[in-house]
């Protein structure tokens, strides 16, 4: 049964977190889901967070809502950017454009340590309207809502 690995802010629960966390799943099939979720004091976002407590709350919210069951997955604090994944055994890796380095970098460390490496599952930027990637950035800025939708746009069909 595959052990996928999966990490993450996930402020806002945006579409392409989404995305990233279906993908995790779909891989995952019948195995379990690992999800590392950034603690507060690993955050460096160029804009306000949710504490982790809140954002964790809303993703366990969001897995429940998608019908999984809580034996397939397990949500840990992620308190550096490789979490679980140098010393534990896992088949996969899920990631976005913006995490696929870090990907890279668990498995030269993992070469080192004579473990096998995680298959990358990279998984494409979610696009809002505008085509430009969604990100929770975008969102706290006013740009975009969670699902990608222009603001300007949403006030003149108001």
């Amino acid at each position: 049964m595959p052990e996928v690995a999966l990490g993450g802010t996930f402020q806002y629960l945006h579409d392409g977190h989404a995305r990233l966390i279906e993908k995790a799943f779909e891989i995952a099939g019948s195995g379990k889901v690992h999800i590392g979720l950034t603690s507060d004091e690993m955050l460096q976002k160029s804009h306000e967070v949710e504490s982790y407590e809140e954002r964790r709350a809303r993703l366990l919210e969001y897995i429940k809502e998608i019908g999984v069951p809580e034996e397939r997955y397990e949500v840990t604090r992620l308190d550096d950017p490789c979490g679980p994944t140098l010393e534990e055994e896992f088949d996969y890796i899920i990631v976005s454009p913006e995490t696929y380095p870090v990907a890279l970098k668990i498995n030269r460390i993992r070469e080192k340590r004579e473990k096998k490496p995680l298959e990358i599952v990279y998984v494409e930027y979610v696009m809002a309207e505008d085509e430009i990637p969604i990100s929770s950035t975008r969102i706290a800025n006013g740009e975009i809502d969670r699902h990608g939708r222009l603001k300007k746009k949403l006030k003149k069909e108001a």
